[in-house]
């Protein structure tokens, strides 16, 4: 079961196990890689990072038929991620570099992307949990 914090003015977030999102979207042939990628990018939008989740499930799903979606969406939610740590203050910085190689990689073999974007995000909201937000920067 997934641990549920509440962060920055009531956002509902929740802890995954990193390694269980990797197998759950082995297990249910991709499935639950749709399911996850759309309530990060929920949780994402709720902290007031990103705008819709339904727009990024639909680039990564049937974005496909046109190739450059998923490879965008996946790039612009690495970003969010990105931005959350910097917003909260997470002492470990996620590559974007990286996750997308890690993206590239997933696309051929196994969705490596996960475990490292999920280990990430529960940092962030264990960090953002102990502490109030920043005001935004701008």
């Amino acid at each position: 079961m997934a641990e549920q914090l509440t962060v920055q003015g009531g956002a509902q977030v929740k802890i995954r196990s990193p390694w269980g999102v990797f197998f759950l979207a082995l297990v249910t042939l991709g499935i639950y890689y749709l399911v996850w990628y759309y309530k990060i990018n929920r949780e994402l939008r709720d902290v007031g990072i990103g705008t819709s989740p339904l727009t990024s499930l639909l680039a990564i799903s049937i974005g496909w038929f046109i190739i450059v979606p998923p490879f965008v969406s996946t790039w612009n939610t690495l970003g969010r991620i990105s931005q959350a740590e910097e917003r909260f203050g997470s002492t470990a910085a996620l590559s974007r570099g990286l996750g997308f190689i890690l993206f590239l990689v997933a696309v051929i073999f196994l969705p490596f992307e996960l475990p490292y974007m999920q280990e990430h995000l529960n940092r962030v909201w264990r960090t953002a949990a102990r502490e109030p937000a920043p005001a935004p920067q701008g």
